[in-house]
């Protein structure tokens, strides 16, 4: 049975507590600093919404950047019934301003089992009563689940070489001589000599035959890494290198935090990144995409290189919608088998649920009990069987209800049973999974 990726983010950070004392824990203000918070240097404000908040984004999701708890009652959508990773919120006392947050593990009876930060002072499991809960959240059926993996540099960069084309030397482009992109003037500042009239002509002729890792090399170095695309959802880091290496690192920056409605200050920090994972990535592509067709037509050479700019813009949306995430899979750094889950329930594809356990889909209990109620009445009597349909199916739904129940029950047993025996410390491990 698959957890979300943020639970087993959360999982994999049970037991950290904070530091009696003068001293700080490091990991909790980590959790402020991933929360959108780097300025908080102690631990002794509440720190559940920051755990909360950091433990989303490690999934590359957006959480709300705010360390109230109750901020999380307008994040994703809202659900009726708990389920494992679904955020729970919490009144504390009286005060309407205080509250609680973590993630549901599981329910039983009229208590709910959240794994948290701040719990007891730590990263723990605790057990509320229903009667708190102020409400349950999802993300968002927009909101990505995974954070760009290993691959989508490489597939960003073959759409970039695809819109630079080959070498030019354009009078009214101001780069001057460019092959795949990359000007005479980045590849001599790569190489580390100054373009100057005796080697003017050579370096132009390594340029027309400058190697395909070279170009690798450039392209992550100077763009890809320095505009921060490997920490954003994988459609935006495609979207967002193109403009990166099209507008320049900081001209780039300018235009995302833009489109995402914050400060602009040509910096991507936490405040962006949270802002931008916090949207809905198909918002966020629409509003960048316009941001970058307004920059190209305020240019003095719209009129010569304007066509293929906007060209440039809804080829690099297309591909960017285009792109799928690769899954990652968090791991024992000894574990074995395929039957991951059964081993120990931080061991977990990290992937969006897209299915579920039969016994849990009411469209099949649903067909099975009006199956029974039609059948059943006919031909039981042949056997020995009297029973109006009306008594199967009020039978039939406290089946169902009973399975749900014992569901929950197992799937927190095991959890708590697979943190209790857990003894090597998790890594993370990259695999590619084909779609």
């Amino acid at each position: 049975m698959n957890q979300p990726q943020w639970l087993t983010a959360a999982w994999a950070e049970f037991g950290v507590r904070e530091i009696e004392g003068g001293r700080d824990s490091a990991d909790v203000l980590a959790y402020y600093k991933e929360a959108g918070h780097p300025a908080i240097k102690h631990d002794e404000i509440a720190w559940c919404a920051a755990f909360a908040g950091a433990m989303l984004g490690r999934a590359g999701i957006g959480g709300t950047g705010s360390l109230l708890a109750r901020s999380y009652l307008g994040w994703g959508v809202p659900i009726e019934t708990p389920r494992p990773g679904a955020i729970a919120v919490l009144e504390r006392g009286s005060d309407p301003g205080a509250g609680h947050v973590g993630f549901v593990i599981g329910a039983a009876g009229k208590r709910v089992f959240v794994l948290g930060g701040n719990q007891g002072g730590a990263v723990s499991v605790a057990a509320f009563d229903t009667g708190r809960v102020l409400g349950y959240r999802w993300p968002s059926d927009e909101q990505e689940t995974l954070p760009p993996a290993v691959g989508v540099f490489d597939r960003a960069l073959k759409h970039v070489l695809a819109m630079e084309g080959g070498f030019t030397d354009d009078p009214y482009d101001p780069g001057g001589p460019t092959n795949k992109g990359i000007t005479l003037e980045v590849f001599a500042r790569w190489k580390n000599v100054t373009i100057e009239a005796t080697s003017r002509a050579r370096l132009i002729d390594e340029l027309k035959r400058i190697p395909d890792d070279v170009v690798r090399a450039i392209y992550e170095a100077r763009y890809w890494r320095p505009g921060r695309c490997q920490e954003l959802p994988g459609k935006i880091a495609v979207f967002h290198f193109d403009a990166c290496v099209n507008h320049g690192v900081t001209g780039a920056a300018r235009l995302l935090q833009e489109a995402v409605g914050i400060d602009v200050d040509g910096e991507i920090g936490p405040v962006t990144l949270a802002a931008v994972r916090q949207r809905a990535t198909s918002e966020v592509l629409n509003a960048y995409a316009e941001a970058r067709r307004a920059r190209y037509r305020s240019l003095p050479h719209f009129w010569r290189f304007g066509r293929g700019w906007l060209n440039r813009v809804e080829k690099t949306l297309a591909a960017a919608r285009m792109e799928t995430s690769t899954a990652t899979i968090l791991e024992s750094e000894t574990a074995k088998g395929t039957d991951v889950m059964m081993q120990d329930p931080t061991k977990t594809v990290a992937m969006p649920e897209t299915g579920k356990w039969w016994i849990e889909s009411k469209t099949i209990w649903g067909a099975l009990i009006t199956a029974a109620a039609a059948v059943v009445p006919v031909l039981g009597p042949l056997i020995g069987i009297n029973l109006p349909g009306e008594v199967i199916r009020q039978a039939g739904e406290q089946l169902f209800s009973a399975a749900q129940v014992l569901g929950v029950l197992f799937g927190t047993l095991l959890t708590i049973y697979g943190r209790i025996s857990a003894v090597q410390r998790l890594t993370r491990r990259v695999v590619n999974v084909k779609l």
